[in-house]
C-alpha cells in the first residue's frame, strides 16, 4: 500500500509563523471595541436595577476578559491602569450575569454565521458538546464538589456547545458531580444558534431513554457515543414479527397505547421548554424523581426507546 500524501504541506508551519510576524501588535480591548462598534454586543449587559446599558465600555470589557481568561478581577485590576478592583467588582455585580452573557454570545454567534467564510465550514445544523473540569477553592469540599474521576480536588465543569461554524454558542457551569446528559438540551435551547441545530453529537455522559425522548419531541437528533453498545437492547412495536435471527437483540415491546394516551401532555412539555418556561434538565430531573408508574414519565421513556432503537439501527447499518 502506497503512503498517503499529507494534506498539510511541509512548509505550512513556516507560512503560519510568517503570517503571525506580519500581524501588528494590538491591545485585545481595542479589538473588542472594534467588534462591539460593529455588533453592539455590550448592549446586552444592562444594569440589573435600571435596565440601562453599561456606559463604561473599557471597564466592562476588562471584566469580560477576566471571566474569559479565568484571571479573576484582582489580577485584572493589577494588569490594567484604567480601573481598580472595586470598580471592576461593581461593574461585574451590576451588569454581568449569566442571561446577559447568553444574549451577548448569541449576538456574536449570529454575526459569525453571516460571514462568507463560515459557509466553508458548515451550515450551522450540527453541533457537539462536552464538559471540561476546572479546579475551585478548597471550600468546594464542603459543598460536595469533588468528583473522583478528576482526582481529589474540588471543582466545577464548564459544559460547552460548538456548532459546525466553530462557534461556541452555549456555555454552562455545572457541578462536577452531576451527569452531563440533562444539560445537552439546555445549551441547544439557549439561543437561535442552538435551535438551528438538527444533529447534536456528545459522549455517553450518562444518557437515558428520557433524554432520547425529550430530544425527539424537541426535534433534535442525538448522536451519542454509547458505551457498551453491543449490550443495549432494541425495542419494537410487535416482537412477534421480529425476524428470528434478530429476536435475541429485542429487549421488549413499545407500549404504544401509553404514548398515544399521553401525546398531548408530551407536546405541552415540548412547548413549555421551547418557550423557555422550564429547562430540559429541570424536566428530566423532575421525571426521574417520579414513581415508576407515573404515566407521563413512562410515556416519555417509551418515546425515548423508539428514538434510541432507531439510532442504534442506523448506526449499525
Amino acid at each position: 500500500i502506497d503512503r498517503l500524501t499529507a494534506d498539510v504541506p511541509d512548509n505550512a508551519e513556516e507560512l503560519i509563523l510568517d503570517l503571525y510576524r506580519r500581524m501588528p501588535t494590538i491591545r485585545i480591548t481595542d479589538i473588542l471595541l472594534e467588534v462591539d462598534a460593529a455588533l453592539g454586543f455590550t448592549e446586552a449587559f444592562i444594569h440589573l436595577r435600571t435596565g440601562v446599558p453599561c456606559n463604561d465600555q473599557i471597564g466592562l470589557l476588562n471584566v469580560l476578559l477576566a471571566e474569559g481568561l479565568n484571571l479573576g478581577l484582582r489580577k485584572m485590576a493589577e494588569a490594567t491602569n484604567t480601573h481598580d478592583y472595586w470598580q471592576l467588582s461593581r461593574l461585574a455585580r451590576w451588569h454581568v450575569e449569566s442571561e446577559a452573557m447568553d444574549r451577548a454570545l448569541a449576538t456574536v454567534v449570529a454575526a459569525q454565521a453571516k460571514l462568507p467564510m463560515s459557509r466553508f465550514w458548515g451550515i450551522g445544523s450540527t453541533a457537539s458538546s462536552d464538559g471540561q473540569f476546572f479546579p475551585s477553592a478548597r471550600q468546594g469540599e464542603a459543598m460536595n464538589m469533588v468528583n473522583a474521576k478528576y482526582g481529589n480536588e474540588p471543582g466545577l465543569k464548564a459544559y460547552t456547545h460548538v456548532n459546525d461554524h466553530f462557534a461556541l454558542f452555549a456555555s454552562q457551569m455545572i457541578p462536577a458531580t452531576v451527569s452531563e446528559a440533562p444539560y445537552i438540551l439546555d445549551g441547544l435551547m439557549m439561543n437561535e444558534a442552538g435551535r438551528q441545530v438538527g444533529e447534536q453529537y456528545a459522549d455517553t455522559a450518562g444518557f437515558t431513554d428520557h433524554l432520547f425522548g425529550t430530544s425527539g419531541i424537541l426535534g433534535y437528533q442525538l448522536v451519542l457515543r454509547i458505551r457498551d453498545l453491543p449490550s443495549k437492547r432494541l425495542y419494537v412495536f410487535n416482537p412477534a414479527e421480529t425476524p428470528k435471527d434478530l429476536r435475541k437483540l429485542v429487549g421488549g415491546k413499545i407500549r404504544e397505547e401509553l404514548i398515544v394516551a399521553n401525546w398531548p401532555d408530551l407536546f405541552r412539555c415540548a412547548a413549555t421548554m421551547t418557550a423557555g418556561k422550564i429547562k430540559p434538565s429541570q424536566l428530566l430531573r423532575k421525571l426521574a424523581s417520579y414513581p415508576r408508574q407515573n404515566d407521563l414519565a413512562v410515556a416519555l421513556r417509551e418515546v425515548g426507546r423508539v428514538e434510541r432503537t432507531l439510532f442504534i439501527i442506523e448506526w449499525i447499518l
